[in-house]
């Protein structure tokens, strides 16, 4: 027999701090990965593509997440709630493994092929703007995450912060190419981010907490 979870009152300001943290989530990064996605196709930087296309992935795990928040909130039963983490987890592994191959191929490939990608100030702009967001973002959502014992929440944060590495290893290697004119900088910069990816998706689909 299925139980029914009622939110306390604290519980609820958790669930809408949560829903907060989660809707800031999705637009932050809708805008992130479009401005990341045009500045790499005009300056032809693998980096700044790979970044682009996690923070669409990033939005995605945010609107699971908040499909979770919202059922315990609407006081769907116990069962119910778990069904969506685990649904919720899984989601956010295979789509983190998806996106780790395709970046490492195309990193790859523009080693191999020496394609020398253009100077954007534009994605050093964004990537160092990210740095400061997913830093506060990232500590926010774990905390709220440990507070509510929800393991689905705590995989999104951990994802928040491989994002704040991904924008450090990305304005390493843009920045590189841009002052110094290195242009490998930039897809051996993009490389970094399957590491980080494939260790998340590892976790997220093992239902383990991410610290």
């Amino acid at each position: 027999m299925s139980t029914t979870v009622v939110p306390t009152l604290d519980r609820g300001r958790l669930l809408r701090r949560g829903l907060r943290l989660e809707y800031f989530t999705v637009g932050w990064n809708v805008v992130e990965g479009l401005v990341a996605v045009a500045a790499a196709l005009a300056a032809g930087s693998v980096a700044l593509l790979g970044f682009g296309i996690d923070s669409f992935v990033e939005s995605a795990s945010g609107l699971i997440i908040i499909w979770r928040l919202q059922a315990e909130h609407r006081a769907v039963d116990h069962e119910r709630i778990e069904a969506v983490e685990r649904r919720a987890q899984r989601f956010v592994a295979a789509s983190l493994v998806a996106v780790a191959a395709y970046i490492a191929f195309d990193a790859v490939t523009t080693l191999l092929a020496g394609d020398r990608p253009e100077a954007s100030p534009v994605g050093v702009g964004l990537a160092s703007l990210s740095l400061g967001v997913m830093w506060w973002l990232a500590r926010a959502k774990r905390r709220t995450a440990i507070a509510l014992g929800s393991r689905a929440m705590r995989a999104d944060a951990f994802q928040t912060t491989a994002c704040w590495w991904l924008s450090l290893a990305v304005l390493v290697g843009v920045g590189l190419n841009m002052l110094f004119g290195l242009w490998w900088a930039d897809p051996l910069a993009a490389l970094v981010i399957p590491i980080f990816l494939l260790r998340e998706a590892r976790e997220a689909w093992a239902g383990e907490d991410c610290d």
